[in-house]
């Protein structure tokens, strides 16, 4: 059992995310130089990690750009030929590797529909940022364990930067960055405070990671890591979606998961959380302050303060820490799990 590869690249995250924001100039100049104008939309093109990374996007650009945002569906490129009309639009596609065949393919048939292209890619030189109008180069370095760490969150803050860039109403947030990053040291500075939440997942079969607004897309990526790892069943879901109708499957063998930070969702989260544990779930959080999710009876900390848009890449950090330590005490490696490979080459 290794997960040495996983270690360091995490370990890696805040270099990786410090030089990203170091070239925010430089990337709000590609951004508005690319961005037609009137910007009437943007639309999202991703598969796998970097589809969660996608989702938060797309509040992120909603949110602050006021445009409609989209996730492409890549098969009605791919596989039904389907050519949008985009005049005025912005593709962004996100793609660690630049190499999965269907995101190159769905870029350019968007680019014939009039799109402007842009790729989110640690690759410089490959396919998908040879084949965009202008490429954001993540710069993370060589990632060898499977599961996606450093290169995640670098597009997380590459399309935070892209928001940053575009943003209208309501300003970004001009301090966030400073604080976002602080959080960040101080999940990766005390990994053991997942170790109790782990030690109950080792045995867990049903795990239900919970997040709405900002935080769902987290939620999500959460439930991704803790899947590959480990092997057990994951089901990331907002509390809007869980209410209707899949709370059923919820019982005494459900572990919970639920992250949460002060905003217009926090009640709701707090509020199904109640819920889960009167249907007998272990509920746990994830949440800067345990009054957030009263009904946990264990919480996971992340720092207090940090904008709402960007409070997800805490929580990230301590979703990555919680596969590691999990697939670790399943006796699973977590750099090479389930002979899974690091770039799926989807068509």
């Amino acid at each position: 059992m290794s997960g040495r590869h996983l270690r360091a690249e995490m370990a890696a995250q805040p270099d990786v995310l410090r030089s990203l924001v170091a070239r925010r100039d430089e990337i709000a100049r590609t951004a508005r130089a690319l961005a037609p104008d009137p910007l009437r939309g943007v639309v999202l093109v991703a598969r796998g990690s970097s589809d969660n990374a996608a989702l938060l996007a797309r509040y992120l650009l909603e949110a602050y750009v006021g445009v409609p945002v989209m996730l492409a569906a890549p098969s009605l490129q791919t596989r039904y030929g389907v050519c949008p009309r985009l005049d005025g639009f912005l593709a962004v596609a996100i793609s660690q590797s630049g190499a999965t065949p269907e995101i190159v393919s769905t870029l350019r048939l968007l680019a014939q529909g009039g799109a402007a292209t842009l790729a989110i890619t640690n690759v410089a030189g490959s396919t998908l940022a040879e084949a965009a109008d202008a490429a954001v180069l993540l710069e993370a370095g060589d990632e060898v364990a499977v599961p996606a760490t450093k290169t995640f969150t670098a597009q997380v803050v590459a399309l935070s930067l892209l928001t940053e860039a575009l943003a209208l109403t309501p300003p970004w947030p001009d301090d966030g960055w400073d604080i976002a990053l602080a959080a960040v040291d101080a999940a990766l500075a005390s990994p053991e405070s997942v170790d109790p939440l782990a030690a109950r997942l080792a045995s867990a079969t049903h795990v239900v990671p919970i997040g709405r607004g900002f935080l769902y897309a987290a939620a999500l990526e959460i439930g991704l890591k803790l899947a590959e790892t480990t092997g057990v069943a994951v089901f990331g879901i907002s509390p809007a979606d869980l209410q209707h109708g899949p709370i059923a499957t919820i019982n005494e063998r459900t572990h919970a998961i639920c992250l949460n930070a002060p905003g217009p969702v926090a009640d709701d989260v707090g509020d199904v959380a109640r819920a889960l544990r009167e249907r007998g779930a272990t509920v746990a959080a994830i949440a800067e302050d345990p009054a957030l999710v009263d009904a946990a009876d264990l919480v996971v900390p992340i720092r207090a303060g940090v904008p709402e848009a960007l409070v997800g890449l805490a929580g990230v950090i301590r979703g990555q820490q919680l596969a590691l330590a999990t697939a670790e005490a399943r006796g699973i490696d977590p750099d090479t799990p389930f002979s899974l490979s690091k770039v799926t080459p989807t068509t």
